[in-house]
């Protein structure tokens, strides 16, 4: 089995002078890329206009998700001309519950819809970051033609 090796700096810098104090604006890097401007959960202080760390994780299962099925429908001849998800984490106090993926879906043809549908499985079943969380990850697809 081969291996990924992926790389992302965290860079953060200020003074922690206090719980209320300090920011919890940062930067995520990797090589070649614009920065990713992050923060916490602005429940825990973080800044509304930034990407925290949760919804990073629910961006990464909606795009795996996305990515694995687009392939899948390439390889089976399902023409997809739109891809439109409205993904959904649910979190307690110490951890997820789930992860729901609402994937709108158009094909090209209305052949293709019953394809369409049972490669969301496939996809999901493939995916390297739902395969890799410890809580559901559902999926409720819905497919039109156009």
């Amino acid at each position: 089995m081969a291996e990924h090796v992926y790389e992302v700096e965290t860079t953060w810098s200020g003074a922690t002078t206090g719980y209320r104090s300090y920011s919890r604006n940062h930067e995520l890097l990797t090589a070649g890329r614009p920065p990713i401007l992050a923060t916490a959960d602005p429940k825990f202080r973080g800044d509304k206009d930034r990407w925290n760390p949760e919804q990073l994780l629910v961006a990464s299962l909606s795009d795996c998700h996305m990515l694995w099925y687009l392939h899948l429908c390439a390889e089976a001849g399902v023409v997809v001309t739109g891809y439109h998800d409205r993904a959904v984490g649910v979190m307690n106090d110490e951890r997820f519950q789930q992860v729901t993926l609402r994937p709108e879906v158009t094909v090209s043809e209305p052949g293709m819809v019953e394809t369409a549908e049972r490669l969301h499985h496939d996809a999901h079943a493939k995916c390297f970051i739902a395969n890799s969380v410890n809580f559901p990850v559902t999926h409720e697809p819905k497919i039109v033609t156009g």
